[in-house]
């Protein structure tokens, strides 16, 4: 049997005390209290209250650190300097830089390392995997897990940092793989930077979801993992005294379009008889004599800590950046969106569902419809009308005189004018030209429309194209001056025409073309 030397006599450290001393295993204690009443079954181990000389005992070949989370790259690092294998309690250690640190090192100095999730030595996560591996509960669709209690609060580290380690390690062993994607949010309700609550998510390349809420400022304790398949539901219950559920629930599709459940009574699913942390200590100690890797080993508390890093990461930006609500119009009570750093006059009416993006400003009087884009840096107004579904790219000014009827296309820079004779020094706003483009034109890239014209329904206008005179419906234009170079489906797709008769090749709509004017019976 191997002599371990257990760091801590604490909180979870008089566990580990406990198990060694039953599996014949525990040789010293490191504890800066001699007076810990925890210390009091284990006289026949050797006391240390400095954590230096412990190391330096040479028949200490193993240690098993259960201090704060702030010591435990230290503590491993320099348990690992002077050749004793390690087992830490979660987490490894604080960023992943340290734990890669620590990773690298235990490989070059052929140390064990070995990480307390102690969720992948439970019977009833053993037998959950098994299910999932041996196809039972079908393709895996969905995990959560809760884990809330009402107990220890902890200030030196934040709730994801003490409860979700178990969970993700669970997570990640159930699917074999890391997360693509991590996003979190949190509470510090009772200390200012230490979350109290935190609700996490994991995407995966496979298309799995997993949710993790964490909280220790709740009513009752709670500690379920749920997973979801196509075939059945599995529930492992920590509280409970039967530890693991599954419901044959199943989701048929009524006419291949409405999903209804199909419930079933559950079923308990025995599990092997064991203490989990007996079995985590055990499994240690195993792969200390036989020099083998442990199944936590250094490598699996390395995934786990890149998926807290991001988490921790996700949780401080959704802090500093929590969105604001909506702005609504007022007078309409219609929801829309507009941007921080774009300004809606008073005056402008804006319809729901439309966006207003960075740097942009409706002037007053002007009518925004519903459901439009408005990208960077547009102006529109004062004054004038945009109607429903229109998309206006970077760059774009909508003057004064200027109508935009439902669904029309302003690309990037183009260019819309209201007075013909400009100058600096002359007054002109009397003599602003109406220009008016109707539905579902599209006006390309860096195109000029000079005021007082109509540009056609569903017309084209081609990119960097100057167009001085009135567009027909479903017209080409291109070129400077602008010219008519052939005729557009409503679909956008260019016609080509057969003795005056064209068939859309993309939606399938017909036209003819008769003494120069296109028709069609599909013309809304």
């Amino acid at each position: 049997m191997i002599n371990v030397a257990v760091v801590g006599a604490g909180y979870w450290g008089k566990n580990l005390l406990r198990n060694f001393n039953e599996l014949g295993a525990l040789y010293a204690i490191c504890e800066s209290d001699p007076g810990n009443s925890n210390l009091t079954p284990y006289t026949g181990a050797k006391l240390y209250t400095e954590y230096r000389n412990l190391l330096s005992d040479k028949k200490v070949q193993a240690v098993a650190i259960s201090a704060p989370a702030v010591m435990h790259y230290e503590m491993v690092k320099n348990a690992l300097d002077v050749g004793k294998d390690v087992y830490v309690e979660k987490p490894l250690a604080l960023t992943v830089k340290e734990g890669e640190e620590l990773v690298m090192l235990a490989e070059n100095k052929n140390r064990i390392l070995m990480v307390g999730h102690i969720l992948q030595y439970h019977p009833a996560v053993i037998k959950l995997k098994e299910l999932i591996s041996t196809g039972q509960l079908g393709k895996i669709q969905y995990i959560y897990s809760n884990r809330l209690n009402i107990g220890k609060l902890r200030t030196e580290e934040n709730i994801l940092w003490s409860f979700a380690p178990h969970d993700i390690s669970v997570i990640l062993a159930l699917l074999g793989e890391e997360p693509q994607h991590v996003s979190a949010f949190g509470g510090d309700y009772l200390n200012r930077g230490i979350y109290d609550t935190t609700l996490t998510t994991l995407d995966f390349r496979n298309g799995v979801k997993a949710h993790i809420f964490v909280s220790w400022i709740h009513p009752y304790k709670e500690q379920k993992l749920i997973v979801v398949g196509s075939r059945a539901m599995a529930v492992f219950d920590d509280v409970s005294n039967e530890k693991l559920f599954m419901y044959p629930h199943r989701i048929e599709w009524k006419d291949g379009k409405i999903p209804i459940a199909q419930k079933a009574d559950y079923q308990v699913i025995p599990i092997e008889p064991g203490e989990p942390l007996k079995n985590e200590l055990s499994h240690f100690i195993q792969c200390v004599t036989e020099r083998k890797r442990p199944q936590t080993d250094g490598a699996e508390g390395l995934r786990v800590l890149r998926a807290l890093e991001a988490a921790e990461k996700s949780v401080s930006e959704s802090k500093r950046n929590e969105p604001a609500i909506p702005p609504f119009n007022r007078s309409t009570l219609q929801p829309y969106f507009v941007h921080e750093s774009a300004y809606v006059d008073d005056g402008a009416e804006i319809g729901a569902g439309t966006k207003v993006w960075f740097f942009s400003h409706i002037l007053k009087g002007s009518r925004v419809g519903k459901n439009c884009i408005i990208s960077q840096n547009v102006m529109i107004g004062p004054d004038a009308e945009v109607g429903n579904r229109c998309k206006i790219q970077n760059n774009v000014s909508v003057y004064t005189g200027v109508k935009l009827e439902d669904e029309v296309f302003c690309g990037p820079s183009c260019v819309f004018t209201n007075v013909y004779n400009p100058r600096a020094f002359i007054e002109r706003k009397h003599e602003f030209k109406q220009t008016l483009v109707k539905r579902g034109a599209t006006i390309g890239a860096n195109a000029t429309i000079v005021c007082g014209i109509t540009v056609g329904r569903y017309a084209m206008i081609g990119a960097g194209a100057v167009v001085k005179r009135d567009v027909p419906d479903h017209a080409i234009v291109a070129g400077v001056p602008a010219k008519q170079v052939g005729w557009a489906c409503k679909c956008g797709t260019t016609l080509k025409f057969n003795n005056e008769h064209a068939l859309c090749a993309y939606c399938g709509n017909e036209y003819q073309l008769n003494d120069g004017i296109l028709t069609t019976d599909e013309y809304q």
